[in-house]
């Protein structure tokens, strides 16, 4: 064993040069009789901190723009690592803080910066950091909502943010701030390797060595140069992917900044921009409230549904409307507009050709997409882009715009792709027989109902008519690591149905489940096994994956007396957005409608139901809070009314 270092030994040569007092800054306040009068000591204390800190005295009661991200590591100037962050896509968001600062204060405004850091659900996978990744978006919306509200002078908010948490409560915080201005920078994306995987695939490295698909020193290989460039978001339509989109289509971005490349000037241009326009929103007294409607959030839920968006979305644009005091969007508004809106774009993790997500920017991103969907009548025209202006006005500028073309050029020249090949018509989506969305299933195993991203199943496993149909026995597991374990040691075989239940938001904080996903879609057999789980998925995550089945095991839902060898049966109809999860038989005996009930009525929970032993106590508080407050299919959100009432109860 070693001996303990001396710690009071000093470190540096001046370690004991003291200093006790000191001039401070030069020159007065431009103080007036009225504002030390009229002001809140807090406003001239403001001043003093502002001179304090080193801004020119003579600019200290310059109006007051607030700068919010999710940054988190600490890099040198010239970008390399002092201490990690958790992931690529906080890393470089400094980077975009700085840029949005310089910019404010040379138009004479006083820029402010603050900072909640954000996790990582790719580290988090198959670990218990996975019970506050849900919980934590809630938790910093809180966060940043209290940092806005704690900067009385500030007359607009901008908000850079990347990834799956992060960029939801910062979405969350600006649409509750609604009588201020306020505009989201999207972090934007990673490279792919220019020979390797992407992030997504490579979080399958051990279950692929585990079945002997790949050497150890392959996946040595593959895991160290997936992440290709140090920031942004990751290469595929994940959640973070999904959410910068929403946040554009929301009228809350700039258009066009979604998807930009991490760290490159089209990318930094985006803070530059943002700023610029976050002070004419505040010239023109254009706030979060103008531009947050419901007409914005339809045309969101159409664009989710044209990108083919990540299931979390279903969480999070719910939360941003209660956010912003819009009604929630319910299970029939998401079928119906999934139902009308034809999937446009080819990308991983769903195709069909696999483009990461540089190439969707690259080919007109948002805008682009928006153009077909105007077309088809499918968006509300009078909705405010990011820009200010009526979408329609915006939409006509692009379509005639250099910048539209100019990307376009690059694409083709770089990749020898064709941007119609990445982002298709209506027509040619039709031809290629994309299915919608999300289907939402209802049956005895789902009486709250649960969602599958119908358009992830793969299309070689799909009926004649494009309907999706399997039953199956059961495989059933109480906690995430069993079912990766059984996975991984071959315990699961094609036409099984793979049962997690208990994972809830009860269980786990609603844990993400991609660790299971991601294996059986890289498995020769995987896309013939279908998952059924009331956790939820990675926006990456592939397969017949049924999720958010409702009730939850723990709270009683029929999912959690479901047995190994009981016969299920899913069907999914992505023309209609709807199917059945149904229990059917015991032990190979196929039941009636009515015996299958009887046997699901009078049945305990499953022996190994039980919270995580390992779940946090605040999660423990998030679930409780959340399930009064409208649970899964409200967002997950805190309703405030709704908990004061039930306490009161």
């Amino acid at each position: 064993m070693s001996t303990p270092a001396n710690v009071f030994r000093p470190l540096l040569n001046d370690t004991y040069d003291v200093q006790t007092s000191a001039a401070g800054p030069t020159g007065q306040l431009p103080l007036t009789p009225n504002y030390l009068l009229e002001a809140p000591s807090g406003d001239v204390f403001g001043l003093t901190q502002n001179a304090g800190m080193g801004w020119k005295v003579s600019e200290v009661m310059n109006k007051a723009f607030l700068i919010l991200s999710t940054s988190g590591g600490l890099r040198e100037t010239n970008g390399q690592p002092v201490a990690l962050g958790y992931h690529t896509g906080h890393w470089e968001l400094d980077a975009l803080v700085r840029e949005a600062a310089k910019t404010f204060a040379e138009h004479d405004c006083l820029p402010f910066a603050a900072y909640c850091s954000d996790p990582c659900d790719g580290r988090s996978q198959g670990t218990t950091g996975m019970f506050d990744s849900l919980p934590y978006r809630n938790d910093a919306a809180i966060i940043f909502r209290r940092l806005i509200r704690s900067l009385p002078t500030r007359k607009g908010v901008l908000g850079i943010a990347t990834c799956d948490k992060g960029l939801p409560a910062m979405l969350m915080a600006v649409a509750g701030a609604a009588d201020l201005p306020g505009l989201i920078v999207p972090g934007g994306v990673t490279l792919p390797p220019a020979h390797g995987e992407d992030a997504g695939k490579v979080q399958t490295l051990g279950a692929r060595y585990a079945h002997g698909m790949l050497s150890l020193q392959d996946a040595s290989e593959l895991g160290c140069r997936a992440c290709a460039t140090s920031g942004g978001g990751c290469q595929f339509l994940g959640t973070a992917a999904s959410t910068q989109v929403i946040s554009e289509a929301l009228g809350l971005s700039l258009p066009h900044t979604a998807l930009a490349p991490s760290g490159q000037a089209v990318w930094r241009e985006a803070a530059m921009r943002s700023a610029q326009v976050l002070i004419s929103r505040e010239q023109q007294n254009l706030t979060t409230r103008d531009v947050l409607t419901e007409a914005s959030l339809r045309n969101a839920m159409t664009v989710h549904a044209a990108f083919g968006g990540s299931t979390n979305l279903l969480l999070h644009i719910p939360a941003i409307a209660h956010a912003a005091g819009l009604p929630r969007p319910t299970v029939q508004d998401w079928r119906d507009i999934n139902q009308r809106t034809p999937r446009l774009v080819s990308v991983l993790p769903n195709g069909p050709i696999d483009h990461p997500t540089i190439r969707v920017f690259l080919a007109g991103g948002v805008p682009e997409v928006m153009l077909h969907l105007r077309d088809a009548n499918l968006l509300d025209l009078n909705a405010l882009a990011g820009n200010g202006q009526p979408l329609g006005d915006m939409l006509h500028a692009w379509e005639n715009s250099s910048r539209r073309s100019i990307f376009k050029a690059r694409l083709l020249e770089h990749d020898n792709i064709h941007p119609d090949d990445v982002i298709f018509s209506p027509t040619r989506s039709a031809e290629l027989g994309l299915g919608a969305t999300v289907s939402f299933l209802t049956g005895n195993l789902a009486p709250d109902g649960a969602i599958v991203k119908s358009t992830a199943i793969d299309s070689s496993v799909l009926n004649a008519d494009g309907t999706y149909t399997t039953e199956g026995p059961a495989r059933v597991f109480t906690r995430e690591k069993d079912a990766i374990k059984a996975i991984k040691q071959g315990a699961i075989q094609a036409g099984d149905i793979l049962v997690l239940c208990g994972v809830g938001p009860m269980g786990t904080g609603m844990e993400e489940t991609y660790q299971i996903t991601s294996a059986l879609k890289h498995l020769p057999f995987g896309k013939h096994v279908a998952l059924i789980t009331d956790a939820r998925f990675s926006g990456v995550s592939t397969g017949a994956c049924v999720g958010h089945i409702g009730p939850e095991a723990l709270a009683g839902g029929p999912i959690g007396k479901l047995q190994n060898n009981d016969t299920i049966r899913i069907h999914v109809n992505p023309r209609t957005c709807s199917g059945q999860l149904e229990f059917v038989g015991v032990a190979g005996e196929r039941l009636s409608a009515v015996e299958a009930q009887r046997v699901l009525d009078t049945r305990a929970l499953h022996a190994g139901l039980a919270p995580d032993a390992d779940l946090p106590d605040d999660t423990r508080l998030w679930a409780a809070l959340q399930a009064v407050s409208g649970g899964t299919w409200g967002g997950c959100v805190y309703d405030t009314d709704a908990v004061i009432n039930a306490l009161r109860k």
